[in-house]
């Protein structure tokens, strides 16, 4: 049977998603187009050759509609004749565009394809898609959860509450990620993966000062006095300083077959080894990643203690807390160039940036396998093993 390979993976920095975010000025379009471009030019493969570009974007709307990853393509410099589709599995969207693209070259649909992802939250902000007074879920939603479902804030406090995760816990976690995207973005590691664009260099929200006493004076993201008579077991822990922030960003990998790369002369990075999606209970919505990763390690045939790195998406501190409960991961292993609570979440393109980060620091640490997954609203997840060959 085909393998899948990734031979080049590269990011934007990340920016702050507000007005006055570094990359606030740059249409959504062509953060994307900076990354495929970039792509193209450090791998050195003829454009001709890619069969598919499949790009991941959550708000699909105003900026970011239309299907932005065919337009990103063709402002790359793309040819025509290379095709483009948009796909959404909330902030799992990018990586799940890593799986259709693995699986067409398994498959042999693809020999070469893009897999790539974007969000720019600044010009297009969280929920742009829903216009106001207007129910996204339906009467049969109504129907089967007649309480209601809740905002991704509140998930995330019932499973600080669920899993017992105390303020002090999501603090020491946050501080560990700023801390080490600090360290590794002072010691080189990512140069390989980031593209400078328009002058911004570095991930804008890595705050290498931070302290555990400095994020204990912020007071909760999500507090609601509706939700606390519902859910009296809340402690109001979540504050923006232990969730990730809102961010600008894009990122792109590229996937061929072995075969392909072998002809072509290319080095693969790490091949796309097994894959999992999985749905959870939309209320708790985040945990998802729990049994997605217990699926992913049975179709490999592995343990947990074959894989050699993590990354699981820190949309929230207890998310993170709360898998490493139920599987007994070394954290020490998990998101060893800090997360998204550090590095940023730009919804779309996060998928593909945690891929791009994993496979650079899969080669840099010498590790054999890794795992990716990610929470995804609405009570999803993504998850995949990477090995390194």
């Amino acid at each position: 049977m085909r393998d899948a390979v990734v031979v080049e993976a590269v990011r934007t920095p990340i920016g702050k998603g507000k007005p006055s975010g570094a990359l606030a000025h740059v249409h959504p379009v062509e953060l994307l187009a900076h990354t495929l471009r970039t792509l193209v030019e450090r791998s050195g493969v003829d454009p001709e050759l890619i069969d598919d570009a499949i790009g991941g974007t959550v708000d699909q709307v105003g900026e970011q509609a239309m299907n932005t990853t065919r337009y990103a393509a063709l402002s790359a410099g793309l040819p025509e004749s290379v095709p483009a589709t948009t796909v959404d599995r909330q902030c799992g969207s990018s990586q799940q565009a890593v799986h259709f693209a693995a699986q067409g070259v398994i498959s042999g649909a693809y020999d070469i394809a893009v897999a790539c992802g974007v969000e720019s939250m600044s010009r297009v902000p969280m929920w742009s898609n829903v216009p106001e007074g207007k129910d996204p879920f339906g009467p049969g939603i109504a129907a089967r959860y007649p309480e209601g479902l809740v905002p991704q804030g509140i998930s995330a406090e019932l499973i600080a509450a669920k899993w017992s995760v105390t303020r002090e816990q999501m603090d020491a976690f946050a501080v560990s990620s700023h801390r080490r995207a600090a360290a590794a973005w002072d010691a080189g590691l990512f140069d390989a993966e980031v593209a400078p664009l328009e002058g911004v260099t570095r991930d804008e929200c890595v705050r290498p000062g931070t302290s555990t006493e400095v994020l204990a004076g912020l007071r909760p993201a999500y507090h609601d006095p509706g939700f606390a008579e519902r859910f009296p077991q809340i402690e109001w822990n979540v504050t923006a300083g232990n969730a990730s922030p809102v961010n600008d960003g894009a990122s792109a990998v590229l996937v061929m077959a072995g075969e392909t790369a072998a002809r072509l002369g290319l080095r693969p990075l790490a091949r796309l080894h097994s894959f999992a999606v999985t749905g959870s209970a939309p209320l708790l919505m985040l945990t998802g990643v729990v049994p997605a990763t217990e699926k992913v390690l049975r179709r490999a045939g592995l343990s947990l203690d074959d894989i050699d790195l993590f990354e699981v998406n820190e949309a929230f501190s207890s998310v993170v807390l709360a898998w490493q409960q139920e599987t007994g991961a070394d954290l020490d292993k998990v998101n060893v160039h800090g997360g998204a609570i550090a590095l940023g979440h730009p919804l779309g393109a996060s998928g593909t940036r945690l891929t791009t980060t994993l496979v650079h620091a899969m080669r840099e640490r010498g590790a054999r396998y890794a795992l990716q997954t990610m929470c995804e609203a609405g009570g999803l997840a993504n998850a995949m093993i990477l090995e390194r060959i």
